[in-house]
């Protein structure tokens, strides 16, 4: 079986080729960060426009690398939400016409179900069940995860997730777009230590996130003034620090309620070394293992999204085949998904 992925639910346009005999067979990734840097964060109608340009090209090439044609894909599966309304139908429109033309089973995929399946794409995949962070500019939740479809909330954020916290307070430190990257390469050279941010909701005995008050202090100590740059790298090596500690506490506490001892961090922000690292140095302490899809998984791809379908057929989702029309989730919680097959 080979599933052709579309991903179009925000800046990215991601398409791919998956097949569950041979493993990803080729994929190809645009990325809108160039054309959005200069407003300082996505425009809706940029974005869309661009998935048109973008994603037919993206899937010949991928058709190319991959030596195959068209006729040769089993299955499409598109990222039916959650994420930007106009983005997202033109990837449900796309495939749903490749779908019509090519009488093949279509299925909408939950693009958060993508990144937390993501990890499993990886030469050393996790088993389930397992405890999940996804972690990314529009979300910060915690996830017992039992099986495909099989996924329950353990905590969420109340504001700001940690992405957003990052894009915000980069663009106050005057930073480019996306704000992760530019605050860690800011932080790289701060002092740790030589300023102090809050940690919100790290001692709150529960797994919730809250990071807008973060913000908030980043706005504050910009106000007040930075001496010079080594002031603001240090500011930025506080915020990440802060970041950090709260996501990797909560983790921890998540792990110890569950009594799992597996760990999956997913989304965008599981790209961040200084996260990487400071779970890395927690699973040494004790039994955790923890898992990190590969970097160029970290972002959105194509690459999750035929993966995640060729999960959900091969659990017993038939996917439809009634393509007369199409519908999107801008707003699609993912513990109201329904495992595959029921």
């Amino acid at each position: 079986m080979i599933v052709l992925g579309i991903e179009t639910s925000c800046d990215e346009t991601g398409v791919a080729l998956y097949s569950p005999e041979r493993g990803l067979l080729a994929q190809g990734l645009h990325s809108q960060v160039a054309m959005h840097e200069r407003f300082g964060g996505v425009v809706p109608e940029l974005a869309s426009r661009d998935h048109i340009r973008r994603v037919l090209p993206l899937t010949r090439h991928a058709l190319q690398d991959a030596g195959l044609a068209l006729a040769d894909i089993d299955a499409i599966a598109f990222t039916q939400g959650p994420g930007l309304a106009g983005a997202l139908l033109v990837g449900a429109a796309v495939a749903t016409g490749l779908a019509a033309a090519l009488q093949r089973p279509l299925i909408g995929i939950h693009h958060l179900e993508g990144h937390l399946l993501s990890p499993l794409l990886s030469a050393s995949p996790p088993s389930f069940p397992f405890v999940a962070l996804l972690v990314s500019g529009g979300h910060t939740q915690l996830m017992r995860v039992d099986g495909v479809g099989r996924y329950t909330l353990l905590g969420d954020t109340l504001d700001d997730a940690a992405g957003e916290a990052f894009d915000k307070s980069a663009k106050l430190l005057g930073l480019g777009y996306p704000g992760g990257p530019a605050i860690a390469a800011l932080a790289a050279r701060g002092r740790p230590g030589a300023c102090a941010l809050p940690r919100p909701l790290l001692h709150s005995g529960d797994l919730e996130f809250s990071f807008s008050g973060l913000k908030t202090a980043v706005l504050t100590a910009v106000r007040k003034g930075l001496a010079d740059e080594q002031a603001r790298a240090d500011l930025a090596c506080e915020l990440q620090s802060a970041i950090v500690d709260v996501l990797v506490a909560k983790c921890l506490a998540a792990v110890r309620s569950t009594g799992l001892t597996r760990l999956v961090i997913a989304g965008g922000v599981s790209a961040n070394q200084r996260l990487r690292d400071a779970l890395g140095q927690a699973s040494a302490k004790g039994r955790l293992q923890v898992y990190f899809p590969e970097p160029a998984l970290c972002t959105d791809n194509g690459a999750m999204i035929a993966f995640a379908g060729a999960l959900r057929l091969a659990a017993g989702s038939a996917g439809t085949t009634d393509v007369t029309g199409f519908s999107v989730r801008p707003r699609w919680p993912l513990h109201e998904l329904e495992a595959a097959g029921c």
